[in-house]
């Protein structure tokens, strides 16, 4: 029976691959007042009875930038420890076997280019070559990574305990924890069976026990336990050691190779919960029992692929539970309820692929108070309201786990557990042909059908132009020519109110806002790097008020955020109004003609001009008028009361007739502010870019000499070249930009784009990202004098870089 200590700097829950590795880590580190706690025994919960498959390659660069450390970890940690790990980098295959799953291919080896990882493209004679076992008949194409491989769970997990043990680490097993003492907003004591841990930090890394166990912190993490089956044959003639592992999505089902036989198993649509009324007590190594009836669907599908299957004896069954998010991907990071507790779960049965790389960056998080580089994909923060409850969490999540295979479609929008939030102008939207997307719980229109012409508001997916790319043409054009309106309430909203908030504002903001009362300003938010933790706007109401307005998918992130940097002592408290107010955006420039038949209140330039906000009426209702745009046009977002919403949009809808008003989504959005060059927290902009690097130094207080959080970093970057820039491309309009294609500058590759899309008014696609050389820097010039490509899906096209914005560069337009 293991003993405790009374007191430990961190302590880690879970003696999986993931805390065994963070433990690893933080011993590596020299941080040795470490003690990891494990109710069972090692690897006890899901880790024993992973499948072991690891590959690398995700849409994000730094998350493949993660699985490539766990890659490049196991590739030695066997030779460190003594122990071994069952690692192979023996290669992986991946197969498409129709025209729209080898674009996706690729879409995704050029994803692989623009990351700096190995990926080929094979003929099906090829790839048959590579696995001989396989039949080819229907095979389009397949993608091969060499640097892929395979492991035994158990194993590698052992080594890294072992590891960890070498450095200093305390592993306990046997012990329970029955609490988590949490005091003025911080963790101080991890209590189990065997005692009380006094703590400065702890790390839940728990599996599908992490849910349970943030719940006795409160602590949301949003997770749930899913039935995953798999099976091992005998040994099957032909089947190597060597042989890759291979992914069949069309087919939903992989492979990997085991002492002569093969594992095989998938992700079927109709996936099975697990725990619905609570895990259950003392469950270590155990399986669930086998649903060969439910299995056998994807069991033939196999067979299909691999005929030397039918005749092969099973050896082994599993049907073993694991913990899946609600997103697909897993959860790192700092808990925004309680300081001190950090996560590391909910892998969706890539946790042996993620372990490596997982436990390292969550030690460092732990260590340092940061990530080592942005981890927004998987931070989780990105959560909110909607994820406290765990039915719509399993809904969410039984949707996404069934998506593991699918087509991965641009722009492709959840069903399940929708509508969940809503606007109030929802139904009135929805009866006007509005085409709803969802973010953090909110149905948010993303365009609009025109009903009477027979258009449908349904997304039809493709990799292509898409359905509804007309219609977003007509509420851009509406928007540019005329006035449009957007119903954007689902924007988070703060307020930072007290006597020292323009204090506390002063020092987490990057650009000035000590101004006036009625002043607003667009400013970033930065870390110690100078990266950028938040994009916004600040309005100041009063001496002691600030209205603070963000993304809505940032909510939790921006308020955890803006709350962890007020300064200690001061008087300054941060409160989320979000469910307050309506936001009605009106853009455009007959936006001034609408909003002024309504109001008793002067709407001109003169009276009320770029940058301001205002407490108004129009047409009856109380209004927080803010002058600014995201869509390079005159026009107010307009802040109501939620019970004023719904009268307040009759009104500008009518008011606006005779101006040509149309209603506009989130698509044309993201049209307009493409090409006004306006820049996209998580895509173009983040904590690995400073404002210098991201074109944004004019928002920037660094000629003031005003102490900001930041400031350090960006004069110190300031004082020589850049090691990247953020530009602008654009293509011939037949080229769909979606984002991650290679940046070609003089040949070589040099980056990727962080975003992209068309512009309709300049008749182009556009796309954004960040032309790096960091050994001799880059500047202005030095950006605008090569000759660039674009690598879309494998193909280099011709581009056109730009740094000014390609609509309105003088601002003429907002400013009218």
């Amino acid at each position: 029976m293991s003993e405790v200590p009374s007191s430990a700097k961190i302590v880690v829950i879970g003696g999986g691959i993931v805390g065994c590795s963070v433990a690893y880590h933080l011993g590596k580190m020299g941080l040795t007042d470490v003690i990891l706690l494990e109710r069972g025994k090692l690897t006890c919960g899901s880790t024993w009875h992973a499948a072991g498959l690891v590959g690398q390659l995700r849409t994000s660069a730094n998350i493949t930038q993660l699985l490539g450390y766990s890659v490049a970890l196991y590739d030695k940690l066997e030779q460190e420890t003594g122990l071994a790990t069952g690692w192979k980098r023996n290669g992986g295959l991946r197969l498409a076997c129709n025209p729209e799953r080898w674009t996706e291919v690729k879409r995704q080896a050029t994803t692989a280019t623009s990351f700096g990882l190995e990926m080929h493209l094979l003929t099906p004679k090829e790839a048959q070559d590579l696995w001989p076992l396989m039949q080819v008949d229907d095979v389009v194409g397949a993608a091969f990574l060499p640097t892929d491989g395979q492991a035994s769970p158990s194993d590698i997990t052992m080594s890294l305990a072992k590891g960890a043990r070498m450095a200093g680490v305390t592993i306990a097993e046997d012990v329970t924890v029955t609490g988590i003492e949490v005091e003025a907003g911080r963790v101080r004591a991890v209590v189990t069976d065997r005692g009380r841990i006094a703590c400065d930090k702890v790390a839940i890394c728990a599996g599908q026990w992490s849910r349970e166990l943030g719940r006795m912190a409160g602590v949301n993490i949003p997770l749930v336990s899913v039935q995953h089956q798999y099976l091992i044959t005998e040994s099957i003639e032909g089947v190597t050691p060597t042989l890759p592992t291979l992914r069949d999505p069309d087919r939903l089902t992989y492979w990997k190779e085991e002492v002569g036989g093969l594992v095989m198993g998938g992700y079927e649509p109709n996936p099975m919960p697990w725990a619905t009324e609570g895990l259950p007590e003392n469950f270590e190594f155990q399986l669930l029992d086998s649903d060969l009836d439910h299995f056998e669907p994807l069991l033939e599908l196999a067979i299909g692929r691999v005929p030397a299957m039918e005749t092969a004896g099973i050896k082994e069954f599993f049907n073993g539970p694991e913990s899946f998010t609600p997103d697909g991907n897993f959860i790192l990071g700092e808990a925004p309820e309680v300081r001190g507790i950090f996560v590391g779960a909910g892998f969706n049965a890539f946790g042996i692929a993620s372990g490596g790389g997982a436990g390292m960056v969550l030690a460092e998080w732990i260590a340092k108070g940061e990530p080592p580089y942005d981890l927004w994909p998987v931070d989780i923060r990105r959560f909110g309201r909607n994820h406290l409850d765990t039915n719509w969490v399993r809904t969410r999540t039984l949707e996404a786990y069934a998506k593991h295979y699918t087509m991965a479609w641009p722009f492709e929008e959840y069903r399940s557990g929708r509508p969940l939030r809503r606007s109030p102008l929802y139904d009135k939207l929805k009866a006007q042909g509005a085409s709803f997307g969802e973010k953090l719980g909110w149905e948010r229109p993303n365009w609009f059908a025109d009903l009477a012409a027979g258009e449908r508001p349904e997304d039809i997916y493709s990799y292509e132009r898409q359905n509804w790319f007309d219609a977003v043409g007509r509420e851009h054009s509406a928007a540019r020519e005329r006035v449009a309106v957007f119903d954007q309430t689902s924007f988070a909203k703060f307020l930072l109110a007290g006597r020292d908030a323009q204090e506390a504002l002063s020092w987490i903001a990057a650009n000035d806002v000590t101004r006036p009362p009625g002043h607003l300003t667009y400013t970033q938010m930065l870390n110690a790097r100078g990266g950028i933790e938040c994009d916004l706007t600040v309005g100041r109401l009063s001496e002691t008020e600030h209205y603070i307005v963000t993304g809505t998918g940032f909510a939790t992130h921006d308020f955890d955020w803006i709350s962890r940097s007020i300064p200690d002592g001061v008087d300054a408290r941060l409160i989320d109004v979000t469910s307050s107010n309506a936001v009605l955006s009106v853009m455009g420039p007959r936006s001034c003609d609408v909003v002024q038949a309504l109001t008793e209140h002067d709407m001109s330039n003169a009276a009320f001009p770029f940058g301001r906000i205002k407490r108004i009426t129009v047409a009856g209702a109380p209004v927080l008028a803010l002058r600014v745009t995201y869509v390079g046009e005159l026009g107010w977002e307009l802040h109501i009361p939620v019970e004023f919403a719904a009268s307040l949009y009759d009104a500008l809808m009518e008011a606006g007739k005779p101006h040509g008003i149309a209603n506009a989504g989130y698509r044309a959005i993201e049209s307009l502010r493409l090409e006004k060059g306006y820049r996209a927290w998580g895509a173009d902009i983040g904590p690995d870019h400073s404002p210098l690097v991201a074109g944004l130094g004019w928002a920037v207080k660094l000629k003031s000499g005003t102490p900001f959080q930041g400031r350090a970093a960006l004069e110190a970057q300031a004082a020589k070249l850049l090691p990247r820039l953020l530009a602008g491309f654009t293509t011939d309009p037949s080229i769909v930009l979606l984002g991650r294609e290679t940046i070609y500058r003089d040949g070589k590759r040099v980056g990727w784009l962080t975003s992209g899309g068309y512009g309709y008014t300049v008749g182009r696609s556009i796309g954004y990202g960040y032309v790096r050389d960091p050994e001799h820097g880059v500047d202005r010039d030095k950006v605008l004098s090569g000759r660039y490509e674009l690598e879309v899906a494998t193909e280099r096209v011709p581009a056109e870089v730009f740094l000014d914005p390609l609509y309105d560069p003088t601002m003429s337009r907002i400013k009218c």
